[in-house]
């Protein structure tokens, strides 16, 4: 067993949400894989193991299991194409069945997953009050062009678009509140999303319900935004760019693409740059 380390959907090699990797020849105890993911330390880790038909594959956070989670599969597909070869590969995710390609894009390491199935469904007036009083905002704050929406593709979102960038840049929360709120709710993140064009939007995502502050990059969230567009009328098949991690200092790009088949999966794909072993980083 190794541990991999892996910024995926850097821009340009730089940023990305980092995640952990592991390879086991034999499925490990719940119990060590939530150990191990507490130890790594990134919001994520995914553990694959082979199957008869795929690979086997959970997600840790460092404080619960999550259903499915866009960036570890993304590093997933990353360490994949370099170990076993570039291609496409079937994964049995506790959220059903998906597939990420691992491979090279103009010289970069670039994979691309397939989402589970899209669905939105509404949330009520007091939800959506106490999400905008979690981070300080009001109902003038919101887009009034896009609705919000529990969205999911193999997770659940809350999807809360704002009006203005600097409502987007301004994004701040009490962790605890955020993760009894989100806990309670069943979100696995709040994406709070900006839209500078059609087709261009930029995003946070807080991750409180897995002890995460924000995530630079939330291939998940990702998808279920896509989803949401798609499957409301509010947008034809075709392609998005979500800019994520930017306020942070940890420039994230996400390629998204999806047909119009409404709750069909949407392929999320970006590049990815291996991190020096801490280990290996404090002994140099």
């Amino acid at each position: 067993m190794h541990i991999h380390r892996i910024a995926a959907f850097t821009h340009d090699l730089h940023g990305g949400n980092p995640a952990g990797v592991v390879l086991s020849d034999a499925p490990l105890p719940a119990a060590r894989m939530q150990r191990l993911a507490n130890e790594i330390g990134y919001s994520e880790t995914a553990f694959a193991t082979p199957g008869s038909d795929g690979w086997d594959v959970r997600y840790f956070s460092p404080e619960t299991e999550v259903p499915f989670c866009g960036h570890a599969t993304i590093a997933l597909g990353s360490v994949l194409a370099q170990q076993i070869g570039p291609g496409v590969h079937v994964l049995n995710i506790p959220a059903g069945r998906i597939s990420v390609e691992g491979g090279v894009r103009d010289g970069r390491p670039y994979s691309e997953l397939e989402s589970p199935a899209t669905k939105q469904e509404p949330v009520s007036d007091a939800v959506i009050a106490e999400a905008l009083t979690l981070f300080g905002h009001e109902a003038r704050d919101l887009d009034p062009g896009l609705p919000v929406l529990r969205a999911h593709a193999g997770a659940d979102h809350l999807i809360l678009p704002l009006r203005d960038r600097g409502s987007l840049a301004r994004m701040t929360y009490d962790l605890d509140a955020g993760r009894r709120f989100m806990r309670e709710q069943g979100f696995v993140t709040i994406a709070l999303v900006w839209r500078e064009a059609e087709r261009i939007f930029h995003a946070r995502n807080a991750f409180a319900s897995g002890g995460v502050l924000e995530d630079p990059a939330t291939g998940a969230a990702a998808a279920a935004l896509a989803g949401m567009l798609r499957d409301r009328g509010l947008l034809r098949a075709g392609e998005l760019l979500i800019l994520q991690g930017e306020d942070m200092g940890w420039p994230s790009r996400l390629d998204v693409r999806f047909t119009d088949i409404p709750g069909s999966g949407v392929r999320v794909g970006g590049e990815s740059a291996p991190l020096p072993d801490p280990q290996t980083a404090t002994a140099a």
